[in-house]
């Protein structure tokens, strides 16, 4: 297990083949389906595949990546919370996804400060930026609450809906 961090109520690491069922239950997620969309993560062969073309890859080419965040009293796994590299934009991009049963008790936020202090103190990067869905409004108040500020918005290449998009200074 490697430790990204440690926060009161959470550990957040790096991912590993173990996860498949985990990343198969939240890829099929109702809010991961509505706001990130279809991964076509069917099995878990397909979620085993999802880590080492994701996380994986992204740990060894960036430094960086998806990570699981759990629970550091049962080590349950309960979300993801990324640092990714995407061609279309400057500075990684913050991430965060909860499966719904630990949406709204402030992990999100707990989450999201231990990776943002990871990528100013350890990657020594200077700026992150943020996507979300314009109608996702819990992700849109909790990059607000980061701090994060709104700079317009962005067509990623192949899609056809507009994303908001966020900056925030390290």
């Amino acid at each position: 297990m490697t430790l990204i961090a440690e926060t009161k109520q959470l550990r957040i690491r790096k991912f590993n083949e173990a996860d498949a069922g985990f990343i198969f239950n939240l890829l099929n997620s109702p809010r991961w389906l509505k706001f990130i969309g279809d991964r076509n993560i069917k099995t878990l062969e397909d979620a085993r595949l999802y880590i080492a073309n994701g996380p994986l890859f992204s740990y060894l080419k960036f430094g960086f990546g998806p990570y699981l965040v759990e629970l550091k009293d049962s080590a349950l796994a309960i979300g993801m919370c990324s640092l990714i590299k995407r061609d279309v934009l400057k500075d990684p991009d913050l991430g965060f996804a909860f499966l719904t049963e630990h949406e709204g008790k402030g992990y999100g936020t707990e989450a999201s400060r231990a990776v943002i202090e990871f990528a100013k103190n350890t990657l020594e990067l200077k700026k992150l930026s943020a996507l979300t869905d314009t109608h996702n409004a819990s992700s849109i108040t909790l990059l607000k609450k980061l701090n994060f500020i709104s700079s317009g918005t962005i067509k990623m290449p192949g899609e056809e809906e507009e994303l908001l998009l966020f900056y925030l200074s390290l």
